[in-house]
């Protein structure tokens, strides 16, 4: 008997909700062996621009209550701000709702912790969307090391730099308000490179033990703008523009981690790189289907185009050589994601592993508040 669609809700319609639109309406051309799904209800506040978006995004329904809409879907995906992460997630896993929830888990460690024993106890899959986990490159370079390639993990370097705050009258938005966002680079940016390190060489160090952490706020205020584009009024920033943070891994592995939004002339710049005994790597978003490769005994790194038909996901898509995008990576979660819930499975990155993330988060910030290392709690 054929499997009925699966009816998707969506809470939140501009930048992630678009994204992973995208993705869905992508997948059945692709991934044939992807579930069937209907992109049933779109979830916001504003009527006329949720139907807009809903027209464009091909929903057949909108919703402003996220409630009622979790009573309509089988799968929930919750793509709002970070402040709203919690209790539509919360509820429904209760319900036995699948949850797909943008990062970073929640604004606080607190949130993320209840949201992690909702997931445990629920018996549905609940992930969290760290979509660089399903880059090419980055799924190439985890092979690599678990196949100890590089030899013995060293040392892990990570950064996030972007500048769409460097301009000090780049207008407020949600994402600068402690409120609303939790934290600033650090949670907005650094979750993905905290969960990226996690995903590399997490089974090779172990977990975090310490971190050191220092935050930075460079523009203490910034413009709400008015219909015409004047200066309506300004509101505080009360969330970090920049971080940095040092670990140190169970295993004595060590890792320095940065992000910025001030960080001039640097758009999406997201860079790993993994030092071993026997080798290293490299990996930058801004060159995302390549990966750089130190071997040992050899003089210098070898870049490697991740293209083939032998590489994760890359069969799905183009001859080799025809390289991907950023909004590739959206295409390749959800198809891990529905395919976990379509046959009942389990979906990485879980709520505990983004709450593992949160943690990490939380103890950079209680460093920086101290002026000194802390232990991960």
């Amino acid at each position: 008997m054929t499997q009925q669609p699966l009816k998707i809700g969506v809470l939140g319609y501009r930048f992630m909700g678009k994204a992973h639109a995208n993705a869905l309406a992508r997948l059945p051309m692709f991934f044939p062996d992807a579930p069937a799904v209907e992109r049933h209800t779109l979830v916001g506040r504003d009527e006329a621009a949720l139907a807009d978006a809903a027209e464009r995004f091909g929903f057949a329904h909108t919703e402003t209550d996220w409630a009622a809409a979790i009573e309509d879907v089988d799968v929930f995906y919750n793509l709002g701000p970070n402040h709203v992460h919690a209790e539509p997630s919360i509820a429904a896993l209760e319900a036995g709702v699948p949850v797909l929830c943008e990062k970073p888990l929640a604004p606080t460690l607190e949130e993320a912790d209840a949201m992690r024993e909702a997931a445990a106890a629920a018996d549905v899959p609940a992930g969290c969307a760290f979509n660089y986990r399903f880059v090419p490159a980055i799924r190439h370079a985890r092979n690599l090391i678990t196949d100890g390639e590089i030899g013995e993990i060293r040392q892990v370097r990570g950064r996030y730099l972007q500048d769409w705050l460097a301009d000090p009258d780049a207008p407020w938005a949600w994402r600068m308000d402690a409120d609303l966002a939790g934290s600033g680079a650090l949670g907005d940016l650094g979750a993905h490179t905290i969960d990226l390190a996690n995903f590399l060489v997490g089974d090779a160090v172990g977990g975090v033990d310490r971190v050191s952490g220092h935050l930075r706020t460079f523009v203490d205020e910034r413009p709400v703008h008015d219909d015409e584009g004047g200066v309506e009024e300004y509101r505080d920033v009360t969330v970090d523009d920049a971080y940095t943070a040092q670990v140190a891994y169970d295993s004595g592995a060590m890792g320095s981690f940065e992000a910025s939004r001030f960080a001039t002339g640097h758009k999406n710049d997201h860079t790993i790189e993994v030092h071993g005994s026997a080798g290293s790597l490299k990996f930058s978003l801004e060159r995302l289907n390549e990966l750089e490769i130190l071997r040992e005994d050899s003089r210098g790194y070898e870049t490697v185009l991740v293209t083939d038909e032998s590489d994760p996901y890359v069969d799905h898509w183009w001859p080799p050589g025809h390289v991907l995008g950023w909004e590739h990576t959206f295409v390749h979660e959800n198809y891990e994601f529905l395919s976990a819930v379509a046959d009942g499975g389990e979906f990485s990155p879980s709520f505990d592993e983004a709450y593992r993330v949160q943690r990490v988060l939380d103890a950079v910030e209680r460093a920086d508040e101290r002026g000194e290392w802390v232990a991960v709690e």
